[in-house]
């Protein structure tokens, strides 16, 4: 499954590095992206580098996700996709 990267999770003053909202591809609802937490998201750079993460939460009425990754991603990450893990 893909997953696009919308925005890093942040407050009106904070910003957190290392979380991300996802938008699901075919996700509608708040109850089919609770079914998704838990599972590995893979995101590769352009220089083929692989940071995973984790889905922690839902984010929202609509079927967004909030995932934490190992490690923060750039800035230029925002807008690409990623992969849902099995």
């Amino acid at each position: 499954m893909k997953a696009t990267i919308m925005s890093f999770r942040r407050g009106r003053h904070t910003q957190v590095n290392n979380q991300f909202l996802l938008e699901m591809e075919g996700l509608d609802s708040r109850g089919k992206a609770a079914q998704l937490i838990g599972k590995r998201v893979l995101w590769k750079s352009p220089t083929k580098k692989e940071i995973f993460g984790k889905i922690t939460d839902t984010h929202g009425n609509k079927g967004m996700v909030r995932a934490r990754f190992s490690r923060g991603l750039p800035g230029t990450a925002l807008g690409t996709k990623v992969e849902v893990l099995d």
